[in-house]
Order: C-alpha cells, then structure tokens, then sequence
C-alpha cells in the first residue's frame, strides 16, 4: 500500500483526484489513539485487502484545524475510505485492521 502525505488542501485534492481507492488517515501527533491506529494501518497495509488502496495520511498540525472542521472532522483519529474521490466511509476513533479490512472490502 502506497503512503502519501498531504501538507496543503491542494496536495489532499490531488490525492484524491489520482487514487481511485483511497484511505485517508486524519491525525494529530499528541494523540494515542493516532498511534494505535498506526500498528493497524501497519498490518491492514500487509493484508491482500489493501491491494489498489492508498493511504493519505493528513495531519491537522500541518494542515490546519481549519480545514478538519470544513470537512466535519470531530475527533482523531478518524479515517475516511474514498472511491473515485467520493467519500464512501468514514471511521472515527481507533479501528483494528479487521475493522479497516472489513470497509475497504465493502466497497471494492
């Protein structure tokens, strides 16, 4: 699974524009669930589910609480699954790599 950062709105835009099957990994670095979730993106990554997924990771520190609350981002972590730049799931709060492989899988 590739992993691409994104410092400005533009580079998320272009993210999503680029990847038609896309995590996006909202986080902040005094965050211990953000860590957590880590280890979990780390073995979801080694799953055959992540096949064709990328993963955005966004951090709010970089890119500015602004733009978290124009997208209607409560909590961190959060991640979202994008399909050809729509939004198809958003998961808030730690999630385990099953839990990752289980969404991901639902909208191949």
């Amino acid at each position: 699974m590739q992993t691409l950062h994104a410092a400005t709105p533009d580079d998320y835009a272009a993210a999503l524009a680029a990847h038609p099957r896309l995590l996006v990994d909202y986080y902040k670095d005094d965050c211990p669930g953000c860590k957590m979730l880590d280890m979990s993106l780390a073995k979801f990554a080694a799953s055959e589910d992540a096949a064709g997924v990328a993963l955005l990771k966004v951090k709010l520190e970089v890119i500015g609480e602004a733009f978290f609350r124009d997208l209607g981002l409560r909590q961190t972590p959060t991640l979202a699954l994008f399909k050809d730049g729509t939004e198809a799931a958003r998961l808030p709060g730690f999630q385990t790599p099953a839990q990752i492989s289980q969404v991901v899988s639902q909208h191949p």
